[in-house]
């Protein structure tokens, strides 16, 4: 395989993981969230949606696998960690800080399915 098919297939996982993000915001709003960052990047690491519902801020990795324990799985010890540490820094930024709870969810898109919200995943 050559640079330009690796180039390709890069390209492809980019757009494929751009609309994955999209369509889980677009369903996070369906169910009343409203959705204040997509592809959030700090030094820290990035987050892929912040949301907020009332007081709570919700910050959610977005999968998009074959199935359920495919997209869960996918979510590392080490990404978990780097999630959080970017949400602290992103908290750090609010004014209303001290009233805010938060929580980390992951929503997986699979193909030919709803995507599905998995709430306090980690």
């Amino acid at each position: 395989m050559g640079d330009s098919d690796l180039t390709t297939i890069r390209r492809k996982a980019l757009r494929r993981g751009r609309m994955s993000e999209y369509l889980a915001a677009a369903f996070l709003m369906l169910k009343g969230y409203r959705i204040l960052a997509l592809r959030h990047r700090t030094r820290l690491g990035e987050i892929d949606i912040i949301a907020r519902k009332g007081d709570l801020a919700v910050f959610v990795e977005v999968k998009a696998r074959h199935g359920e324990a495919a997209a869960i799985d996918a979510v590392s010890i080490a990404a978990q960690k780097r999630i959080r540490a970017a949400s602290d820094l992103w908290l750090a930024r609010q004014r209303d800080q001290a009233r805010l709870s938060q929580r980390y969810d992951i929503v997986a898109i699979m193909p030919g399915r709803l995507p599905r919200h998995f709430i306090d995943a980690f």
